[in-house]
């Protein structure tokens, strides 16, 4: 009873432990949590007072507290809500490093009653770490020589994470020499290795620049980046080059010793020791190697004793060019003794068949030969002969020349090849002498005819090509020798369009090069079929055919022609009519035009380039459709002139333009109304009938204005007539309401000569506009009308009867000048 009472007061650990065994045993159990990491200090865990059926008042009061050993206290009991907190921030990775379950264990002791429970908490692991590398940059020295193929291992990158929040893949950057390779071992890890795709020049890129970037699986994605730099280190893999294949001097041969005939030099692409280059003479005979000295630095070779053309007229001198490592170049110098002295002749082969046909007769010539010796006197007398039983001979020529000749038929089933020998002796004592070999072949005859590569050939050209461009080279093979294997080209006989063919295309017999003897027009024609013959030059001669097709591709250059309007044969101005009464995208004309062209150099456009007046007129791009762009108002002119350019869409474009000329007028009567400002000026030569339709016109209006004064006439008349027979005692019995009578039928005649004439007895006024005569050189306008000084005439009558009407009438007569030759009346009655 004293151990628990000194347990319960000062809570000693030694009967806890004691205990714990037995507790376990006696009805205690297992609580399970689950909680992320990176939780805020106080998150909530568990309901810990449920799960041991508790009220969180009644933690407190039995004494509820957490019981762990040897770990920094992780998680709290919250007294008031009776749950499990956590005491602080808690990271898995420093918990449970990358195991794949972290498990936290503490036990809940119930003090009053002597019961422990077991809890286990389980930490889940976050996306908070991303993948890194121990250093951010990795440098890797790969020898240029280093073969295709080869694989470095790389740093592997650490995420502390677990499952798919670790490290799950490797990414490097794209680069044409390099690749990525990952190998996966047992336990999930991964090693990335940089593979070498293509062999590494240094001379041609000396650094490479890449980006190795891991990343994990987690949500969002983390990646860590290593940047590696590959220095290629330089190989010995470009030996010394010298500036020339040979170098050749000329020397006298009394040149005096220690003369420098010439600096050889050599250069190496190579650095440092690499590009070291050192000069030899390689394999110098020993008479060779002490006549001249080549000094291994500066490259200057020079003579180290005196020359004798008598031992040598001519050396060859190779010469070696050596790098640091070893890689070596030869070059030759040849070097030329200037002196003549005792010799032996030289045979010199001026002219050689190597070969001669199974057909040749007796006499073929095979070879020209000069017999020279630089000898003088009768050392320099020289008799060439033909060795062996041959059927050759020599046939002396001119000067020192002989001519090798066959002395009967050759026969190439017998013997297929000669080797002669041709012997020059001098006359010297001893006489010296030379022999020359040579190597005769008896060729077979024509059988094979010459075979082109293709079965058929085809090219293009653009047209407008400038006279004399190559258009194509054909090329055929023909398995013979010598002028059986030389072939011809030349082209098929043939028309087109009526011309011989050989005046479009030529051929050149040697080379198989076509030429274009003209420029060529696509809307001509855009195919051009060609023959090709193939001829060698057998006897007889043997040929073959391969088909060309010439295709000729367009180009920009046609203009656009316009279609409509056209204009007239007989110098006049085309006019379009445009109603004042049009409302906007009201259709006037349509531009029409086409290009000769093809494809997009045919593609056209319009645009409205000029107006008299902008703004009442648009054009359609792709139609060419004339459209109003507004209300057509009283003060627009009645000529209205447009200018409509045409556009293709080649390169460079070409264009067109069109000038239109619309009357702006609601019918025919009032363009010819104003013809003279919608026509030029005619000479005396101009149609009958312009003079016809004038004449016409100003009769029309001659007997309008007629009738329109006379029916003013009788409206006077009348109205004077009643005044007089009014009595005297009375007034005026009535006015009607109207003094116009006949209305309709004079709105028909008028209507009849289509001019505008507005008769209305319900607004009780009346307009009467008479028709102007037209001119040919006179413009007469609206305004021109409008402005002039109306003439008043008022009649006023005085009341009968006490009767209150007022009738009153009023004339308004507006004359222009007999130039202008317009006239306008207003009738009005109130």
């Amino acid at each position: 009873m004293t151990t628990c009472l000194r347990f319960r007061k000062g809570r000693g650990l030694a009967l806890l432990c004691t205990l714990l065994g037995t507790l376990w045993e006696t009805g205690s159990g297992q609580i399970h949590y689950s909680v992320q990491e990176e939780l805020d200090k106080g998150s909530f865990v568990g309901n810990i007072a449920k799960d041991l059926g508790m009220e969180p008042r009644e933690l407190a009061k039995h004494g509820v507290r957490i019981v762990s050993r040897g770990r920094t206290q992780l998680f709290s009991l919250n007294p008031r809500s009776g749950s499990l907190i956590t005491a602080d921030r808690i990271d898995r990775e420093e918990l449970c490093a990358q195991s794949a379950q972290c498990l936290v264990k503490f036990n809940i002791l119930i003090e009053d009653k002597l019961k422990i429970f077991e809890v286990e908490i389980e930490i889940k692991d976050i996306n908070d770490n991303a993948p890194g590398f121990l250093k951010e940059e990795l440098e890797i020295q790969i020898g240029e020589l280093t073969a295709p193929g080869t694989r470095f291992p790389l740093k592997t990158a650490f995420d502390p994470d677990v499952g798919m929040n670790s490290l799950q893949n490797y990414q490097l950057s794209p680069d044409a020499y390099f690749s990525l390779a990952v190998t996966s071992v047992s336990g999930g890890s991964k090693y990335p290795e940089l593979v070498l795709e293509r062999a590494l020049d240094r001379e041609e890129q000396d650094v490479h620049q890449l980006i190795l970037s891991a990343s994990d699986g987690g949500d969002p994605v983390r990646s860590g980046n290593l940047y590696i730099q590959v220095i290629v280190l330089d190989a010995n893999d470009n030996p010394p080059t010298f500036t020339q294949p040979e170098y050749h001097v000329s020397v006298l041969e009394n040149v005096s010793v220690g003369t420098r005939l010439l600096r050889v030099n050599a250069t190496d692409p190579d650095e440092g020791f690499n590009a070291q280059v050192s000069y030899i003479l390689d394999k110098m005979p020993g008479k060779i190697a002490q006549i001249f000295d080549l000094d291994s630095v500066t490259g200057d070779m020079s003579i180290l004793k005196s020359l004798d053309y008598e031992d040598a007229m001519f050396y060859e001198i190779k010469i070696e060019a050596k790098d640091g490592p070893g890689l070596f170049s030869r070059a030759k110098i040849l070097v030329t003794v200037l002196d003549v002295n005792d010799n032996a002749p030289e045979v010199t082969i001026t002219s050689l068949t190597d070969s001669v046909p199974e057909e040749a007769t007796a006499g073929r010539e095979i070879a020209l030969i000069n017999v020279h010796d630089r000898d003088s006197g009768q050392n320099g007398q020289v008799t060439v002969f033909v060795l062996g039983n041959l059927p050759f001979n020599l046939e002396k020529s001119i000067d020192q020349y002989y001519r090798l000749v066959t002395a009967r038929s050759l026969d190439r089933e017998q013997v297929s090849e000669y080797n002669l020998t041709l012997k020059a002796t001098d006359g010297g004592t001893p006489s010296l002498s030379t022999e020359m070999h040579i190597t005769l072949h008896v060729t077979d005859i024509n059988d094979n005819p010459p075979a082109f590569a293709h079965a058929s050939y085809s090219t293009y050209i653009p047209e407008n090509n400038p006279r004399g461009t190559s258009i194509f080279s054909v090329a055929a093979h023909d398995p013979d020798s010598d002028d059986n294997a030389r072939i011809t080209y030349a082209l098929t006989e043939d028309t087109l369009q009526g011309a011989p063919l050989s005046s479009y295309v030529s051929i050149n017999s040697d080379t198989g090069i076509l030429y274009a003897l003209r420029s060529f027009d696509y809307e001509q024609f855009r195919e051009l079929q060609l023959w090709v013959t193939a001829s060698d030059n057998g006897d007889p001669p043997l040929s073959s055919n391969v088909s060309l097709r010439l295709f000729v591709l367009d180009q920009n250059d046609n203009v656009p022609e316009i279609l409509y309007p056209t204009l007239p044969t007989d110098s006049s101005t085309g006019v379009e009519l445009a109603p004042r009464s049009a409302e906007p995208g009201y259709l006037v004309t349509k531009v029409v035009a086409v290009d000769r062209d093809s494809g997009q150099n045919a593609w056209l456009s319009y645009r409205l380039l000029k107006a008299s007046e902008p703004g009442i007129f648009a054009v359609g791009v792709h139609t060419g459709e004339v459209r109003t762009a507004r209300v057509l108002q009283d003060r627009d002119a009645l000529k209205q002139s447009l200018v409509v350019a045409v556009q293709d869409h080649g390169q460079p474009p070409l264009s067109t333009t069109v000038t239109l000329t619309v009357a702006v007028a609601d019918s025919i009567p009032d363009v010819l109304a104003n013809l003279g400002s919608l026509e030029p000026s005619h000479d005396s030569d101009a149609s009958d009938l312009t003079l016809y339709l004038v004449v016409a016109v100003a009769a029309v209006s001659c007997v309008f204005l007629s009738f329109v004064i006379m029916l003013l006439a009788l409206r006077v008349r009348r109205w004077h007539k009643s005044r007089l027979l009014q009595p005297t005692s009375g007034g005026l019995t009535g006015v009607p309401a109207t003094h116009f009578v006949g209305v309709d039928g004079v709105q028909a005649f008028l209507q009849t000569y289509s001019h505008e004439v507005s008769l209305t007895a319900d607004s009780q006024e009346s307009h009467l506009i008479f028709p102007q005569p037209n001119y040919a050189d006179m413009l007469i306008s609206q305004e021109s009308c409008e402005k002039s000084e109306p003439l008043l005439i008022s009649q006023d009558l005085s009341e009968v009867k006490g009767d209150s009407k007022l009738l009153q009438v009023s004339f308004f007569l507006s004359l222009v000048s007999i130039k202008n030759n317009c006239a306008k009346v207003v009738i009005i009655q109130l």
